[in-house]
């Protein structure tokens, strides 16, 4: 089975097969098998906030003044963009087609993006959900094993083919949950390395994507300003 998802870019790819994925059906929650989730859950918790809406989130993302000097945001792009076909990765086609392809939309409906150039070479996108704590854990924690139970895949933008490695690696032990994993992208003789790391804290999910360096540099800032209160 082929699964087809819509990205644009090498981070919009990386978004696009963890969000869209992202589709709760009151399963069992569980973290990521094997990966560097937190073994607590919703119910270990007790710790469900109220659900944030889309506006609330967007006043939370982190801005030019919070990264510091050299960064500028990108513009915000239209949904859709590339048709992309994922080859060789079993676990994403057991998510089923309508999970793969978004054809039903976003699961997570409340929700804000900005993504950021850096001069001293990188980029890094932040992304928030908000939705019920056990709804985030279960989608993302499906997704991440997903993906890491993938360690080599390909997918055709396109015509053009570009190799995916996927290797976890430690998240940092902060809010209610977290997942975290290095993606390899080679094509044409060029590799580019992304991080991406998801914390869960009650009601709202933080998504940092990017280079290394910039994810782990502004990961426990974009967590503070998500989640602070009052």
């Amino acid at each position: 089975m082929r699964v087809r998802v819509s990205i644009s870019t090498v981070l919009g790819l990386t978004a696009a097969l963890t969000l869209t994925a992202c589709s709760p059906s009151g399963s069992e929650v569980r973290p990521a098998a094997g990966s560097s989730a937190s073994t607590d859950t919703p119910a270990d918790n007790d710790h469900d906030d109220a659900v944030l809406s889309s506006p609330d989130l967007a006043s939370r993302l982190l801005g030019e003044s919070d990264l510091g000097d050299g960064y500028t945001r990108k513009p915000d792009r239209p949904s859709g963009g590339d048709d992309v076909t994922v080859l060789g990765c079993p676990a994403l086609d057991e998510l089923g087609s309508d999970a793969a392809t978004g054809s039903g939309g976003l699961d997570f409906p409340h929700r804000a993006k900005a993504a950021f150039t850096y001069t001293g070479n990188g980029e890094v996108t932040e992304e928030l959900y908000s939705d019920a704590a056990i709804k985030l854990s279960d989608g993302t924690g499906r997704i991440f094993d997903a993906m890491t139970g993938c360690p080599a895949y390909q997918v055709l933008a396109g015509s053009t083919p570009i190799d995916i490695t996927t290797q976890e690696v430690p998240a940092p032990r902060l809010g209610d949950e977290r997942w975290s994993h290095l993606l390899t992208f080679s094509s044409e003789g060029a590799e580019t390395v992304v991080k991406q790391t998801a914390i869960r804290d009650g009601s709202v999910l933080l998504i940092v994507s990017g280079s290394p360096a910039l994810v782990d540099r502004h990961l426990d800032t974009a967590l503070t300003k998500a989640t602070a209160t009052g």
